[in-house]
């Protein structure tokens, strides 16, 4: 067992004075504590022997007693060691310490709550009625539960400077009026405390039961499975069966604790009842020690004095390791919650007008530096403002124009219709131009779709920079100011729609309606023939001379299939101008001379000419939808840059000042939301007890 000095050789209790002080500060204004601050923690179950320990460390009576759940606030008991004072009880304070009927009460000792500042609890029996009276001001007089504390503060020449929390008795079977889910509750509770890393757990175990049964370890085995910062406390050690002991687990060979193990004999029920006086009790421990074959050898390593002892090193040890920590995480609390404070903003407003016409101005100059990308708030992680309009332009937008196919719908069949359908009643001599430009104009329609897709998405790319604005904490300040904002912006924006629609539509029209077949990167007529000639004149086998046995020139060579006859004669019963809409089975019904079907749709193959013709007319279609897209891919981006883009940044504020700056609702629209004053009391509250925190960590070198 690690020795443990004396009393009076611990260096600087100041320490835990200063922990202290800090815990009093987050208590006193009220304000969940932000720093894990070094603390122990005492932990468990109900017949344990936790309210004997602790009103053995401080040496008096002080804590309720009853049955089922007694402790149901954390107690946050503070001991202060002072020196006794010289002059003795006598005057007015030796009449109001014996008015109580606490026999042991004197001027050196007493007791101070945090919720009653400057009132001194001499009678000790006051304070375990004051602790009820807290404990039912919050949990009512049933046996429910609360997590918020109770700090008491005890001044004694008796006591060494120490920090302890005790929490509630583990429980397993709800007794009486408890809540069904008690044992959830308190397990909650006592895990919430402990799972700190600045918190030594305190876990105290009857001696007479099985250790490996003990509620306290097994909890405290949950969030510190190492055992390094556990403390064991045995209880009852004297109430255990002849011939045995707990020298085992004070050795380690149980269950293992980095800090240890240290017994301890409490008084029993009849002691209590029977008022026995806590002093009586500590010499009758250590008798106990000094005289018992098992402990006798190492009795100065048990009992209650050496427990305080050693709890208060360990503590100073801990807050001198935990210290510089603590400094930092006060230092960026309070600059954290200052940050925030001045987010929210002072609570006293000027003049409405001025405040409106600020943040109006503010949100349109935002709103132009975010579409220009000149934020200063620039994410290196994803595209943001105008990034993603110019990503709708040239990723979105072109693909997708890029990736209508004038021929996914328009098949080779439904061309060859079109060309004799254009030809009117005289078969064309020549690939005809209205066939093209009927075709032409179907596909440029098609444009039309992805064009205005392109217009909705740069909308909700605004309509998404609008909500980012939108999300500052300005907004979040004034809630009706927000809904003001995004319900003019909306409107304005939908107001922009249509003339930016319109003139979507009518560059498709342009398009449209005029083919400009003199473009210089068309491929015209000839060079399109000239192009599906070559391509068939080099797919025919090589006519070859029989005289001679060499290759015939392509000038001798038959070109029936490249300059057809368009009426001749032909057996091939589709050979014909109009072969491919008759079957060979109506062959009779035609030398019959009988009427034409009611509808005539082709059938069978394309013939040579018509190959050709169609090719030639696919080649002429793809050159000139090409210079489209490339036209649209170019001007659909400029026309949504001008009639919407660019015209928001221009009249965003005319429009804004002219919905909103109205004087008879600006007061209105400046009203604040709750959440905004919770969150601005929550946080002066924060920045006032970080800043006090920060003197008395200053204090420290």
């Amino acid at each position: 067992m690690a020795t443990v000095p004396a009393a009076g050789g611990i260096s600087d209790p100041g320490l835990i004075t200063l922990v202290n002080k800090l815990q009093d500060v987050f208590t006193t204004v009220g304000v969940q504590n932000p720093i894990d601050l070094p603390q122990i923690v005492v932990v468990g179950s109900q017949s344990s022997g936790k309210s004997s320990v602790l009103e053995n460390i401080v040496g008096r009576d002080f804590l309720p007693r009853g049955t089922g759940i007694v402790t149901r606030r954390p107690l946050v008991l503070q001991l202060i060691n002072r020196q006794p004072s010289e002059v003795k009880t006598n005057g007015v304070k030796q009449e109001s310490i014996s008015a109580g009927q606490d026999k042991e009460a004197n001027i050196d000792e007493w007791g101070e709550f945090l919720h009653i500042p400057g009132q001194k609890f001499h009678d000790f029996n006051k304070i375990r009625d004051e602790i009820v009276k807290e404990t039912e001001a919050k949990t009512g007089r049933n046996a429910g539960i609360s997590p918020a504390p109770i700090n008491l503060r005890i001044y004694s020449p008796n006591v060494l400077t120490l920090t302890l929390v005790d929490l509630p008795g583990l429980t397993k079977v709800p007794v009486g009026d408890q809540p069904r889910d008690i044992e959830r509750q308190i397990k909650e509770m006592v895990l919430k405390q402990i799972s700190k890393p600045n918190a030594i757990i305190l876990a105290v175990t009857g001696a007479n039961t099985d250790l490996a049964n003990s509620d306290g370890l097994k909890l405290a085995r949950e969030v510190d499975p190492e055992g390094q910062r556990t403390i064991g406390v045995l209880t009852k050690v004297d109430l255990m069966d002849e011939g045995t002991d707990v020298v085992d687990i004070l050795a380690g060979r149980i269950i293992p604790l980095r800090l240890g193990y240290v017994p301890v004999v409490n008084r029993g029920q009849r002691d209590i009842d029977n008022k026995k006086a806590i002093t009586a009790a500590l010499e009758n421990e250590k008798n106990f020690f000094e005289n018992h074959k098992a402990y006798r050898n190492k009795s100065s390593y048990c009992g209650t004095p050496y427990l305080a002892r050693k709890l208060n090193l360990i503590l100073m040890m801990h807050i001198k390791q935990t210290l510089p920590d603590i400094k930092a995480r006060i230092q960026a609390s309070l600059q954290k919650y200052t940050t925030e404070l001045q987010g929210l903003g002072d609570s006293m407003l000027g003049n409405s007008g001025n405040i409106v016409l600020n943040i109006i101005t503010e949100f349109t100059n935002e709103w132009r530096t975010v579409l220009e990308g000149n934020n200063t708030e620039l994410s290196s992680v994803e595209l943001s403002g105008g990034a993603r309009i110019s990503f709708v332009f040239h990723e979105l937008y072109a693909n997708g124009v890029k990736a209508v196919d004038p021929f996914d719908q328009v098949k080779d069949i439904d061309i060859r219709t079109i060309l004799y359908n254009s030809s009117g009643s005289s078969p064309a001599l020549f690939v005809n131009t209205a066939a093209f430009e009927l075709i032409v104009k179907q596909q440029i329609k098609r444009l039309e779709e992805p064009s205005l897709k392109c217009v909705s998405l740069v909308y909700d790319e605004l309509v998404r920079i609008l909500t980012q604005l939108l999300s500052k904490q300005l907004f979040r300040r004034y809630p009706q100011l927000k809904e003001k904002f995004h319900q003019v912006v909306i409107s304005f924006f939908k107001k922009t729609m249509d003339p930016t629609n319109k003139l979507v539509r009518d560059l498709v029209a342009m398009e449209a309606c005029y083919i400009n077949t003199g473009h210089p990167d068309f491929l015209n007529g000839h060079r399109a023939m000239a192009l599906v000639n070559d391509k068939h004149a080099a797919s025919k086998p090589v006519q070859v001379d029989p005289k001679t046995g060499k290759p015939m020139p392509a000038s001798a060579t038959p070109v029936r299939a490249a300059s057809p006859t368009l009426g001749g004669m032909s057996d091939d019963p589709n050979g014909g101008f109009f072969g491919s809409f008759f079957a060979s089975k109506n062959k009779k019904k035609m030398a019959a001379m009988e009427a034409p079907p009611p509808t005539l749709k082709a059938s069978g193959t394309l013939s040579e000419r018509e190959g050709i013709e169609v090719e030639v007319i696919k080649l002429l279609i793809n050159s000139y939808y090409n210079i489209v897209k490339r036209t649209m891919i170019d001007m659909v981006p400029k026309a949504i840059m001008l009639n919407l883009v660019q015209f928001t940044k221009d009249e965003m504020q005319r429009e804004l000042l002219e919905n909103m700056y109205r004087t008879d609702t600006l007061d209105d629209l400046l009203k604040e939301s709750d959440y905004t004053i919770r969150r601005r009391k929550e946080c002066q509250q924060m920045v006032e007890s970080l800043s006090r925190a920060s003197e008395i960590v200053s204090q420290v070198q």
